[in-house]
């Protein structure tokens, strides 16, 4: 999958005054836990925008004080008011073990169903497995070429021999409805008779939880 690297420097001292003084320098503070110890370190806030601000998961190459971890992103924290990141958690991973992660979904071809009269409804924009680093592709794609008005694929559908999906096999990712239930959906009076999406289950990657 694919790859990103940041350069950190390790926090001479916590707390909220610290804190507040690196954010002021335009400087990230993170955190990163999982592995053999924690560390707080720091990131200067331009190095996020082509991390954070797309649809793309990675795989963090983190370099702190010279010393490397692969990492996933697992909490991101903005500014009220401002939008501004001011707080990164990342979860270590390692190549040798299994990771537990998002992966983004990527729809292909034209649905006969669409090309027919009906509406794409995609319930799923990240799919969540498991697997080594050296086996994840960069998205799930799914081709929805041979789907007609009315059909659909769950997550019990998608089958791969590197990795597992951990989504319940009921889970609707994405199905061909009529325009009539379409409107339906938009205006909230009708939906389809699908699975609902379940509660999410933890991972230790992307999407990276926001908090506002």
């Amino acid at each position: 999958m694919k790859s990103f690297e940041l350069q950190g420097n390790l926090r001479k001292s916590l707390g909220k005054k610290d804190a507040k003084a690196l954010r002021k320098n335009q400087q990230v503070p993170c955190v990163i836990y999982g592995g053999k110890e924690i560390l707080h370190f720091y990131v200067p806030a331009g190095d996020f925008k082509n991390l954070v601000y797309t649809n793309h998961v990675y795989i963090v190459t983190l370099k702190i004080d010279g010393k490397e971890h692969l990492a996933t992103m697992k909490e991101i924290q903005f500014h009220p008011v401002s939008d501004e990141i001011i707080h990164v958690d990342f979860v270590e991973v390692y190549r040798e073990n299994p990771v537990l992660i998002g992966l983004p979904v990527e729809i292909t071809g034209i649905s006969a169903g669409i090309r027919a009269g009906g509406k794409l409804r995609q319930r799923k924009n990240y799919i969540k497995v498991r697997g080594l680093i050296k086996d994840l592709p960069d998205s799930i794609v799914i081709d929805i070429t041979d789907l007609e008005i009315g059909q659909s694929i769950l997550a019990g559908d998608l089958k791969f021999d590197k990795f597992q999906v951990l989504e319940p096999n009921h889970a609707l990712v994405v199905g061909v409805v009529t325009s009539r239930i379409a409107k339906g959906m938009e205006e909230g009076t009708e939906g389809v008779a699908a699975a609902p999406v379940p509660e999410a289950v933890p991972v230790e990657a992307p999407p990276a939880e926001v908090k506002k």
